[in-house]
């Protein structure tokens, strides 16, 4: 048995043709639609990026105890037991974040791993006659890159992109050849995973000409400013820009189709569909101005973040082609899916369920999907409501429950650990307690937005909130259920009035 993950960063699935899009460009994305088993009603789980692949690897929410954060000595790791169990995992990516303090320990999980560099601020190329100040980085306070928590990875991000001045030299493009590499040698063997993962159409959209110029558009800004880097923040720019900005991605989008019509045209020459399973997957989205926002975790998780698009094709579902479901799934099943596949067993610690039901009968494996970030608004969908929980007394106490204390890219100060506690075990801990830190300078909480309930058969671009006390309360009943089942610690209730 074999296996191939090709992972995006931001994917906006409302932006793919095979999601109904009519503008952009994505002929590989329509392609893989035609062949494997697309899914309607896939949704996060723990956001954002790190998160998000915790869940990855181990199959069960994290949103209730940690925040961002690298892989805990008592995780599950979906690779390490393949590798255990005698199936080889690759990764290749360029996401950056598995090489910061908040991600180090998920490269090691796999047999092995290969690194592609340049990617958003990444510490790269080292460029001392590039002289860093605010103006040179800040062109025109007009097109949104006047964000001074951007200063430095703008700076850097300058540098960087000196060294990726024609295709070959992007970090996507780097990322795909290794993995191409990959099949080239081992097509032929047996028994392996292969995770191509690129951080691409994550901001900032660079892309180069080529791409640019599928997507004709007059921009009035500044010319010298790229303009393809908005801040997780209100939009405050005009028409014009936001459309520019929209184009920026769609370019870069289209890129990320190219590459993955690679990986299919590999499938092609090996004729891979035979004994292979291809799965497309993303973290999350990203709004490009909806809702009057930009980005992601400063405002409450709409649709276009945490309703992601999701393609498997099983080659013992060839009958499959072109299909798709309906049912509720989510990040935390792609872990149970693939040990499930290669007849390993799965741990008693994972929530997911394998999709092979839902491919086959599109039989669903939950009511309810509950997702959101660590210490902010509590969502949930049942597939028609979206309904978002804030906090009922938000100053109450937030915490980490840890073994790794380390931000994304710091460890915790000693300051923050002044008053650590230890905690649990919790069941999923395997024994272990862990500490239970004071969560402080939290980013990622929306709950000022206060709870919000939308009906997405009427409103689907979730515009206008609704009053209906009935299904509330029916949401927060699987809220409650969901914090149980996952053993969501004691303040959490108190914090959420639940």
């Amino acid at each position: 048995m074999k296996a191939v993950m090709v992972m995006y960063d931001s994917l906006n699935r409302e932006m793919l043709q095979s999601y109904g899009c009519d503008w952009t460009l994505t002929p590989n994305f329509l392609r893989l639609a035609e062949k494997s088993v697309q899914f309607d009603q896939c949704y996060v789980g723990s956001m954002p990026c790190m998160p998000a692949r915790r869940e990855l690897h181990t199959g069960r929410l994290n949103l209730f105890h940690r925040s961002w954060g690298p892989m805990e000595p008592f995780d599950d790791s979906m690779p390490e037991i393949l590798k255990k169990a005698g199936i080889y995992t690759h990764l290749v990516s360029d996401h950056q974040h598995y090489w910061e303090d908040g991600g180090c320990t998920y490269h090691n999980r796999y047999s092995s791993w290969e690194i592609s560099r340049g990617q958003e601020g990444d510490l790269w190329k080292a460029d001392l006659s590039y002289k860093f100040d605010k103006k040179t980085v800040f062109r025109n306070k007009e097109v949104m890159l006047s964000y001074p928590p951007y200063a430095r990875m703008m700076a850097q991000d300058q540098i960087n992109r000196r060294n990726m001045d024609t295709e070959e030299k992007t970090s996507q493009a780097v990322t795909f050849r290794e993995g191409l590499e990959f099949l080239e040698r081992n097509h032929g063997e047996d028994n392996w995973f292969l995770q191509i993962e690129t951080f691409d159409p994550h901001e900032p959209f660079y892309s180069l000409k080529e791409d640019k110029a599928l997507y004709p558009h007059i921009f009035l800004g500044d010319a010298a400013a790229e303009a393809d880097w908005p801040p997780y923040a209100p939009v405050r720019e005009d028409a014009n820009t936001i459309d520019h900005v929209r184009y920026e991605y769609a370019a870069l989008l289209t890129k990320c189709d190219r590459y993955l019509g690679k990986v299919l045209d590999a499938m092609d020459k090996y004729n891979l569909w035979e004994d292979t399973m291809l799965i497309v997957n993303t973290d999350h989205g990203f709004l490009l101005g909806e809702h009057g926002w930009w980005g992601k975790t400063s405002m409450p998780i709409y649709n276009e973040i945490g309703h992601i698009p999701l393609y498997i094709y099983d080659p013992r579902r060839k009958n499959l082609a072109g299909a798709r479901r309906k049912s509720l799934v989510q990040t935390i099943d792609l872990a149970p899916t693939i040990l499930s596949y290669f007849g390993v067993e799965i741990p008693k610690d994972m929530m997911g369920q394998p999709l092979f039901g839902v491919m086959d009968r599109d039989e669903p494996i939950r009511d309810y999907a509950v997702f959101g970030y660590h210490g902010s608004q509590l969502d949930v969908t049942d597939g028609r409501y979206v309904y978002m929980h804030a906090a009922a007394d938000p100053e109450a106490p937030v915490y980490e429950y840890t073994l790794m204390p380390t931000h994304m890219r710091a460890m915790f100060s000693p300051q923050e650990l002044q008053d650590v506690e230890l905690a649990g075990p919790f069941s999923f801990t395997k024994g272990c307690r862990v500490l239970k830190i004071a969560a402080v300078n939290r980013m990622e909480d929306t709950t000022s937005f206060g709870t919000m309930l939308f009906d997405l058969e009427k409103d689907p671009h979730q515009e206008h909130p609704i009053e209906d006390a009935a299904v509330a309360e029916r949401m927060k009943g699987y809220l409650r259920e969901a914090m149980e089942r996952n053993e969501a610690p004691a303040e959490l209730y108190a914090r959420l009035g639940l």
